[in-house]
């Protein structure tokens, strides 16, 4: 086995281990928010942590409309980036 195997199989079985815990911690974090909700609370104390859960507002430009109602406009201001993608399959 190449030592580039090795690292593509240890890199994989990483990816794996990191999918489980995010599980795990999604779950520990859904059980708070039940309790939360159960007491309707945006915030609590847990010895040294504070949790909260709350709502908050954001505005984003909507560029589908955009595209659909003035596409003039939005081909004006359009930019193309180029990025790169790792995956290892």
């Amino acid at each position: 086995m190449s030592t580039m195997e090795t690292t593509a199989r240890e890199y994989r079985e990483i990816q794996a281990q990191i999918v489980i815990l995010e599980e795990m911690a999604d779950t520990l974090k859904q059980q708070m928010i039940r309790e939360m909700d159960a007491k309707s609370t945006e915030e609590l104390t847990a010895g040294e942590y504070t949790i909260r859960w709350q709502l908050y507002k954001s505005s984003r430009l909507d560029t589908a409309m955009l595209r659909k109602e003035l596409p003039e406009i939005a081909n004006r201001y359009y930019k193309s980036t180029v990025s790169t993608r790792f995956t290892v399959a």
